[in-house]
C-alpha cells in the first residue's frame, strides 16, 4: 500500500483503530499499580470508581475487551436456561460469537430492529414468555446504543427498560459507543444509561485508550461479575497500566467526540455529491455508503494506493475517530471523487 505525500496512512475500517496520544501514554507509564486479582491495584480501583459515577451506578469492573464485558454481564443476569431478549443484529448477539449460549446456556431471542435501530415495545411484550415449564426463562432484555451509528433516545430508553422491569425482566445496556450517544443528544453519560440495571462501556473504540472496557452495575451485581471475571480468565495483575489510559479517556475523550460526529456529517455531505452512491446521512461518527458489488474491489484498492485504508463492500460502513482529522476527511472525499470521475 502507497500512502500519497503526507505519508500519513488513514484508516477508517473502525473506531477501534485509535492510537493512544502522547499524553495517554505519559499517563500510563506513570501509573501507580498493583495486583488487581487481589484488588489493590489503585489506578484500576480508581478507574472503576470513576466509571461507576459517571455512569451512574455503584460499582464497576475493569475488563479486558467489550465482548467479555457483554458476555459477564449475560453470565451475571441470567442462569443456565433463562434466555435474553437481544436485537437480530446486535453485536451482543451477531458478533461475539455466540458466548452467553455456549459458555452459559443462555437462550437469546433475537428480535428485528426498526429502521432506527430500536426494538418496537410491542415485538420485546410478544418475545416475553410465560411461566411456563415448556419456555426458557424470560430473564434480560440487552438494547445497544450506539447502533450503527444510530442514537436511540432516552424516551424509548425509558419505555423499553420500564417494559422490561415491569415484566420481571432484568435490563442491560451494551454501550460500547454510549458517549457518542451522549455527546449527540447533549447529555451526560448518566442520563444517557439512565433505566439499565447494567451497562458495558468501551475505552478502546472513539475514547482512543488501547484496550479495555468498564462493566457497571449495582454492588452485588458487579461482585457476581467479578467471579465471571476470574472464570473467563479476564483478571489482570499490574492492570493499573492499562487502566491510567481508561481513565485518561473518560477524562479528556468524551467532549472530543463532538469533532468525529462532524466529520462524518462533512464526509457524508462530500460523497453524496458522487452519483453512483447512496449516502445515509450519519447520527454520530458512521458513514455508510451503498456501492455496486462489481466496484468494490477495486474502490478499495484505489483508496489504499491514496493511502485510505478501508473495508469496502455494498453498505461499506466508514468511522470517523480522534486520528482522521478534518484535512484527512478532506483527503478521503477527494479519493473517492477521483475513482468515481475516472
Amino acid at each position: 500500500m502507497r500512502n500519497d505525500k503526507t505519508g500519513k496512512l488513514i484508516d477508517v475500517r473502525s473506531d477501534t483503530v485509535t492510537r493512544p496520544s502522547a499524553a495517554m501514554r505519559a499517563a500510563m507509564a506513570a501509573a501507580e499499580v498493583g495486583d488487581d486479582v487481589y484488588g489493590d491495584d489503585p489506578t484500576v480501583n480508581r478507574l472503576q470508581e470513576r466509571a461507576a459515577e459517571l455512569f451512574g451506578h455503584e460499582a464497576a469492573l475493569f475488563a479486558p475487551s467489550g465482548t467479555q464485558s457483554n458476555l459477564i454481564a449475560l453470565l451475571a443476569h441470567c442462569q443456565r436456561g433463562d434466555e435474553y431478549l437481544v436485537g437480530q443484529d446486535a453485536h451482543t448477539y451477531k458478533y461475539e460469537a455466540g458466548g452467553g449460549a455456549v459458555l452459559g446456556s443462555i437462550q437469546p431471542q433475537p428480535i428485528a430492529h426498526q429502521a432506527d435501530g430500536s426494538l418496537a415495545l410491542a415485538d420485546i411484550e410478544r418475545a416475553i414468555k410465560p411461566d411456563d415449564f415448556h419456555f426458557a426463562r424470560s430473564h434480560l432484555l440487552a438494547l445497544e446504543n450506539t447502533f450503527g451509528g444510530r442514537v436511540l433516545r432516552p424516551a424509548y430508553m425509558e419505555a423499553a427498560t420500564g417494559l422490561a422491569h415491569r415484566r420481571g425482566l432484568a435490563t442491560h445496556l451494551d454501550g460500547a459507543r454510549i458517549c457518542n450517544a451522549a455527546v449527540k443528544l447533549g447529555i451526560s453519560p448518566r442520563e444517557a444509561a439512565k433505566g439499565f440495571d447494567s451497562v458495558s462501556v468501551c475505552l478502546s473504540k472513539g475514547l482512543g485508550a488501547p484496550v479495555g472496557s468498564v462493566l457497571c452495575g449495582s454492588r452485588a451485581f458487579i461482585r457476581q461479575a467479578l467471579r465471571w471475571r476470574k472464570m473467563l480468565g479476564g483478571g489482570m495483575r499490574q492492570a493499573g497500566i492499562l487502566a491510567a489510559a481508561g481513565l485518561y479517556a473518560l477524562e479528556h475523550n468524551i467532549a472530543r467526540l463532538a469533532d468525529d460526529h462532524e466529520n462524518a456529517a462533512r464526509l457524508a455531505r462530500g460523497l453524496s455529491d458522487i452519483a453512483q452512491l447512496k449516502v445515509t446521512a450519519p447520527e454520530t461518527n458512521m458513514v455508510f455508503a451503498d456501492i455496486e458489488a462489481e466496484q468494490c474491489l477495486s474502490l478499495e484498492n484505489a483508496l489504499g494506493r491514496r493511502g485510505i485504508l478501508a473495508q469496502v463492500d455494498p453498505h461499506m460502513r466508514i468511522v470517523l475517530h480522534l486520528d482522521v482529522s478534518r484535512t484527512d476527511v478532506d483527503r478521503i472525499i477527494a479519493a473517492f471523487k477521483e475513482f468515481f470521475a475516472a
